[in-house]
């Protein structure tokens, strides 16, 4: 179902929806763990390597500044999705092709794939 002529506020959706969530991913990876101060745990340490497996340092959780935003862009993903789930372009898809459809959309929106910030090659 290649070239389908989706409409442009419909791929606008979509693609604010990709870009929304890749910011909200990017944004918690760098947030602490909790979102409330907690202490942490000490980990195991292995009875043969002494190596300590597990554990985590203590929260300090997350600021007022970074809940709204995690906040705000949680709400404009779920909103982005409802906007796109209930657009009327669904009504004149067949049912049976709805799902790869779909697909398509999110396929033609897709940003394209940029390397990983402090990634480096494997040798």
């Amino acid at each position: 179902m290649a070239g389908t002529a989706f409409p442009d506020d419909l791929r606008a959706a979509q693609t604010r929806l990709h870009q929304a969530t890749s910011e909200l991913a990017a944004l918690l990876r760098t947030l602490p763990w909790s979102v409330e101060p907690l202490p942490g745990r000490p980990g195991t340490q292995h009875p043969h390597t002494g190596e300590v497996t597990g554990g985590r340092e203590r929260s300090p959780g997350w600021t007022r500044d970074q809940k709204d935003a995690v906040g705000r862009l949680r709400r404009e993903c779920t909103d982005l999705s409802a906007r796109i789930t209930t657009h009327a372009f669904w009504s004149t898809v067949e049912a049976e092709q709805r799902v790869l459809t779909r697909t398509e959309l999110k396929q033609v929106t897709k940003p394209a794939v940029t390397a990983a910030f402090g990634i480096t090659e494997a040798a």
